[in-house]
Formats: C-alpha cells, sequence, structure tokens
C-alpha cells in the first residue's frame, strides 16, 4: 500500500507539471501569433502599390482638381485655335477660287480677313461704314489695317502721292487707278487694291465691295496707271 501510495504520488506530480509546461508554451505560442499578426497590419498593401504606415503621408498621384481644370483651360485653348484656323483655311480656299491662285500663295491672312469683313457692302459716294462705302475709303481703310499705311481721302488724291510702277510689276498691296467717268475726263475717279493674278479688291458701283479682273473689258478699257506707297 505505501509503494502504490508512493507511485500515485509521484505520478500526479508529472501530470501537474507537464499541464503547466503545455500553459506556458500555448501563451507563448498565442502571443507570438499576435505579435505577427500585429506586426502584419503594419505592413498592409493596397491595390495600388502604395504602403501605408501609421504616422506617415501619403502623397496621391491621382490627378487634382487644379491639373484638371489647366487640362480643360489647355482644352479650350486648343479648340480656339483650331477654330481659328479652320477659319483661315476657309478664307483662303474661298479666295482661292476668286483669284485663280493656290491656296499656299494667300499667306496675308489678315488682308483676306479684311476684305471679307467689307464684303458685300454697297456702294455710297462718300460712305466710310458698313452700311456703305466708296472706292477710296476701302482702299484707304485696307491699307492702314493691313499694310499700316496711312493714304488721303479720295481717289485723286491717292494717286497723286503714289509711286508710278508699270503695271507688270503690281505686287500685293498697291492701288490700280481707273477713269469712269468718261473718255474726256482725266480725273482719276476709281481706286483699288491690287491682290495678285490681275484681280484687285475694291467698291463699285454694281456690287459693292468685291474682287475685279484688270482684263475685264469694262476695266481693262478705263485702266489709267498702278501706284505704290512706300510701305
Amino acid at each position: 500500500m505505501k509503494l502504490t501510495s508512493f507511485l500515485i504520488a509521484i505520478l500526479s506530480l508529472v501530470y501537474f507539471t507537464s499541464c503547466r509546461s503545455v500553459r506556458k508554451i500555448t501563451a507563448k505560442d498565442n502571443s507570438t501569433s499576435q505579435a505577427t499578426k500585429k506586426s502584419h497590419r503594419k505592413d498592409v498593401k493596397f491595390i495600388d502599390g502604395i504602403e501605408v504606415t501609421p504616422g506617415n503621408t501619403v502623397v496621391s498621384k491621382h490627378k487634382t482638381t487644379s491639373s484638371l481644370k489647366r487640362n480643360d483651360d489647355n482644352s479650350i485653348a486648343d479648340a480656339n485655335s483650331k477654330n481659328n484656323i479652320e477659319k483661315a483655311d476657309w478664307l483662303q480656299l474661298k479666295y482661292a477660287v476668286m483669284l485663280d491662285a493656290t491656296v499656299e500663295k494667300l499667306s496675308n491672312i489678315t488682308l483676306l480677313q479684311k476684305i471679307e469683313d467689307w464684303w458685300g457692302t454697297k456702294y455710297c459716294m462718300g460712305g466710310n461704314t458698313k452700311n456703305c462705302i466708296d472706292c477710296s475709303a476701302f482702299s484707304a481703310s485696307i491699307l492702314n489695317d493691313v499694310y499700316n499705311v496711312k493714304l488721303p481721302r479720295t481717289a485723286q488724291e491717292q494717286y497723286n502721292m503714289s509711286e508710278r510702277i508699270e503695271p507688270e510689276d503690281l505686287k500685293e498691296g498697291d492701288l490700280v487707278f481707273f477713269h469712269t467717268g468718261g473718255r474726256k475726263s482725266r480725273t482719276i475717279s476709281h481706286v483699288g487694291v491690287y491682290i495678285m493674278n490681275n484681280k484687285f479688291a475694291n467698291a463699285s458701283t454694281s456690287g459693292g465691295v468685291t474682287i475685279s479682273d484688270m482684263n475685264d473689258p469694262y476695266w481693262k478699257k478705263r485702266f489709267k496707271a498702278a501706284g505704290r506707297v512706300i510701305k
């Protein structure tokens, strides 16, 4: 009996000792696992590949409102530029047909725009507005706005101040003068602005502001001289 009691006591001691060890090991394992989880939480990665750590500031790489606004401004500028180019192309095409010229030769867009602004304005003696205009007021307006050249008011005065040149030497911006008051009249009564290919812009009594041809029988018979104002 004494031996049996002794053996039972020894076995009980071994059992309780092993249980405490298991609890310590289990507790240690649990703390290690929790520590691992905490460390994993510090290294969380989002799908954009941006690491987030507590206490750090993350700068977004996405477009902000200001950057979008700048892009919108650029888009508006590009659109305006495109519209201006399209308008210039349209004018070049229109006047290339009337002047019997290639589009590439019509490089003075300002001249085309000014003629277009006046296009179709009816003729009236002494007029100088969009309601009606005469030939000398029209030529004075074109040379002033396009070439920054000041001309006197009447066709005769413009003839007097210009330098005589040969018709074959005519260039864009030169003046062409005509007698339209009858065969016996020597007074310069009409003036136009030469463009190219014997074509000139003028305010005619019949069609208002238009493009005319120097080879047309009416103008050819009444042509007086070509003149150039020193620019």
